[in-house]
């Protein structure tokens, strides 16, 4: 099915939640209407449709429907075996639309709920028998994963729909995950019927997934939430907590997204720098030994703490740009300028790692799967 691919636009700032109750009160009459349609796309048809979230922009169908879920798979050509997550508005629509009757979330999970929900923070629970959540989410495995995010835009979709939403990121699969409204039109127009811009995403990169339900716990995923907050905010329990293994899919199952398939990926190589402190020397040796002609060649710098610019490093590069300094910032450009220079053109985008400490483990972790090749610095070689 091809659709005409409408951006409804929303102003977050419009949309208020307080505490005590789940509805949202918005003053924004455009802002209602507008999420009024996305939400009767979602319940009265089995399309999906682009929203934002506070880590990146996310494609959402009914968690509860085959043909919704279906849809997702579809509109990203994402494969089946690759689960999704499931986004709620509340812990009561959790517990109304998908929990047993008296179950309750297990106790190891309870102080990092109450820190990061609503936020980038996503939990692998038990499915039950007779479970309503749609088997095409979990991929067939007996947990699923779920979160609720902290952007108003999301939470008032979701509260409005009074629906549970299966949402990856809503891009083409592999390709960089949006942060803008634009990247998923970029990607997925004719391909959905409504996207809502609600602006940039503060946190550029997924939301990150543990599992509570082993010993010791796991971190699935790194992502918006980072290890060393898991660790201080969880508990005794957390604080041994396993960083998942980069073999998932190989001798074991995809327990949640990010674990098996190439993402992340511009059209152009991406060939990632790490452990260079002389970046002008790392990108020479690197050039030279690959017999990259510039004069051919059109190549992207994305810079961050440690290298220089294009004069700094070499003149022959044609486009630079910083993604920051901080982690936060980092984060929050990474995917952005990824799209950027892609879309400009280039054949060859050389990005300088940082170390994978707080928001950097997240960070590394996509550029990890994004690149190409990796040049070691602590390797007098490099190494593919």
């Amino acid at each position: 099915m091809t659709f005409d691919t409408k951006v409804l636009h929303v102003n977050k700032d419009s949309i208020i939640f307080n505490k005590e109750d789940a509805v949202p009160v918005i003053t924004d009459k455009k802002t209602e209407e507008n999420l009024k349609i996305a939400a009767r796309e979602l319940v009265e048809t089995t399309n999906c449709v682009g929203f934002p979230t506070e880590t990146v922009y996310g494609l959402a169908g009914s968690a509860l429907n085959d043909e919704s879920v279906q849809s997702i798979y579809t509109a990203k050509n994402r494969p089946s075996d690759n689960p999704l997550i499931v986004h709620i508005s509340s812990i009561d629509q959790l517990k109304r639309k998908i929990l047993p009757k008296d179950y309750e979330i297990p106790k190891i999970y309870e102080k990092l709920v109450d820190k990061f929900w609503p936020g980038p923070l996503t939990i692998l629970l038990p499915i039950h028998e007779d479970s309503p959540v749609s088997k095409l989410v979990t991929a067939g495995q007996n947990t699923f994963a779920v979160r609720m995010p902290a952007h108003p835009v999301a939470r008032a979709l979701i509260t409005i729909s009074d629906t549970p939403l299966a949402a990856p990121s809503a891009n083409a699969s592999t390709r960089p995950s949006p942060t803008l409204a634009e990247h998923v039109f970029h990607d997925l127009h004719g391909r959905i019927p409504y996207i809502l811009d609600g602006g940039a995403c503060d946190v550029g990169v997924e939301s990150t997934v543990i599992d509570g339900l082993v010993s010791p716990p796991m971190l699935l995923r790194p992502g918006g939430v980072s290890v060393e907050e898991i660790k201080t905010t969880g508990g005794k329990e957390w604080e041994n907590v396993v960083l998942a293994k980069k073999t998932a899919g190989k001798m074991e199952a995809v327990r949640t997204p990010g674990m098996k398939y190439r993402h992340y990926s511009p059209t152009a190589k991406v060939v990632l720098f790490i452990n260079c402190n002389n970046g002008k020397r790392a990108v020479k040796e690197y050039l030279d030994k690959n017999e990259i002609d510039s004069a051919h060649t059109k190549i992207a710098l994305l810079r961050s703490r440690s290298f220089g610019g294009i004069k700094d490093i070499d003149e022959n590069i044609d486009i630079e740009r910083n993604l920051g300094s901080t982690g936060a910032d980092i984060s929050r450009n990474l995917f952005k300028l990824l799209r950027e220079v892609d879309e400009m053109g280039v054949d060859l985008i050389l990005v300088e790692g940082i170390d994978e400490s707080n928001e950097g483990l997240a960070v590394m972790n996509r550029l990890s799967k994004a690149a190409l090749e990796t040049v070691n610095g602590a390797d007098a070689n490099g190494h593919n």
